[in-house]
């Protein structure tokens, strides 16, 4: 598991999704849920990951969005959570829509409509509006902030993260350019 953290890491700062110590992951446990370290660069060493309860009590060094990993696993069967920074994505966040509506054909198969929802960095409100629509879909993204990504595994809450830009940046190359 936690090679699968630095892999996904890797695959995350090779596609721009993330920059520096930005963007933290987190997979299911029995008791709990395995996240990174606060501050930690997610491509590097794989002992950057802490476990954490479900109960919310704060384990020491978790990253800041703790929160909002605890409220999404409370809140739905997700078995892992991307939380990135990709900035087609959070480009598109502020321009004040609910939802994005995808125009491409993976976007239209994977992820037809990406709700936008607003809180601040590392606060219950964003845990809670955040855990509200993960319950029901893959990925959402965070006003001004960044995407987060559930399912099955790491790579799939990956895939739904890599998606997002992809299509936020179709998006932004369509209305540009036409």
């Amino acid at each position: 598991m936690r090679a699968d953290f630095t892999r996904i890491g890797k695959r995350l700062f090779l596609e721009h999704l993330v920059g520096g110590n930005f963007g933290n992951m987190s997979v299911r446990a029995n008791e709990g849920y395995f996240i990174t370290k606060t501050g930690s660069y997610l491509d590097a060493d794989p002992e950057q990951i802490v476990l954490m309860p479900l109960n919310g009590r704060v384990t020491p060094s978790a990253s800041s969005e703790w929160r909002v990993h605890t409220a999404v696993y409370n809140a739905s069967q997700h078995q892992a959570i991307v939380h990135a920074h990709p900035p087609y994505a959070v480009a598109l966040s502020l321009l004040g829509d609910a939802e994005i509506t995808t125009i491409d054909s993976e976007g239209q198969l994977l992820a037809p409509t990406i709700k936008v929802v607003d809180g601040p960095c590392g606060s219950q409100q964003l845990a809670d509006v955040v855990a509200d629509e993960l319950a029901s879909a893959n990925i959402v993204i965070a006003k001004g902030h960044g995407t987060f990504a559930g399912g099955k595994d790491l790579d799939q809450a990956y895939l739904y993260t890599s998606l997002a830009e992809h299509c936020c940046k179709v998006l932004h190359l369509t209305k540009t350019y036409r």
